[in-house]
């Protein structure tokens, strides 16, 4: 990493911060959580690893901050309720495919099924994102089983068309993916428990 010497302390500290979480974000993507060493990413960034513990404290702690992503779920109560599972199913296409950052969505997906820390970290995105949206429309008291069969959807369908790379779902374009989804989205956003 080249950092001018002439730049005031606070954009060196800023560019040596990004290349910390760059370098962690690609590294976590690639290896996951357990594999990936601050070593390895002080290597990538490079830098001494002392930097990554200055700037992160912890492996733990650069992991906190390369997997902080705020989704931008649309605000369903102001949408046309006839739309919502199209909504969901587009913005979902936009973080995955058309968003630098969607990194740590894989780094999640592809770390949650051996990791404890990652399996936490995507309750908690489920809790603080997804749960709040899906209140907006809908009966609040059926808003856990609602929330959780979308995300059965969304991401069975990143496992498959960005982890697994199934060919058949990699071939399919966003409006087959919007025609196939969305209707599934918009019954679990809209539909009663059944008793």
């Amino acid at each position: 990493m080249n950092i001018e010497p002439d730049q005031p302390p606070a954009r060196r500290s800023d560019a040596t911060r990004a290349a910390i979480l760059e370098a962690a974000r690609a590294r976590f993507a690639a290896e996951g959580f357990r594999k990936a060493t601050v070593r390895a990413i002080a290597a990538d960034a490079a830098i001494d690893p002392s930097m990554v513990m200055r700037y992160f404290g912890s492996k733990d702690g650069l992991f906190a901050a390369a997997v902080d992503i705020d989704l931008e779920l649309p605000d369903l109560s102001a949408a046309d309720p006839n739309t919502l599972g199209e909504l969901l199913v587009r913005r979902f296409l936009t973080i995955w495919e058309d968003q630098p950052d969607n990194k740590v969505l894989l780094i999640l997906l592809r770390s949650s099924i051996t990791d404890d820390a990652v399996t936490d970290r995507f309750r908690q995105i489920f809790a603080e994102q997804v749960l709040p949206a899906v209140l907006r429309f809908g009966d609040p008291a059926d808003a856990q089983r609602r929330g959780g069969l979308i995300v059965t959807q969304l991401l069975g369908l990143a496992l498959c068309r960005y982890i697994l790379r199934l060919p058949p779902v990699v071939a399919l374009s966003h409006d087959q993916i919007i025609a196939d989804i969305a209707p599934t989205l918009q019954r679990y956003l809209t539909s009663t428990p059944s008793v």
